[in-house]
């Protein structure tokens, strides 16, 4: 996998708007999607899916997910 920030403009402390990864196969050809790390969670783009259309997941439901 090859994962890229796409958008830094953020400060210590991530915002609203957060980081955004670019997801991208090894071989760097085909986007497998776009990752959303912002202050009330993560969102998950699959493919070349605009973020609102995207699977958000608060924190408290990720870190219960890791820890499962």
């Amino acid at each position: 996998m090859k994962v890229s920030v796409k958008d830094f403009s953020v400060d210590m402390e991530l915002g609203n708007n957060g980081v955004e990864l670019e997801i991208r196969s090894a071989d760097g050809e085909k986007q497998l999607g776009d990752l959303y790390v912002a202050k009330k969670g993560l969102i998950w783009c699959n493919g070349k899916v605009p973020r609102k259309n995207g699977v958000a997941v608060s924190w408290d439901e990720f870190i219960e997910w890791m820890n499962s």
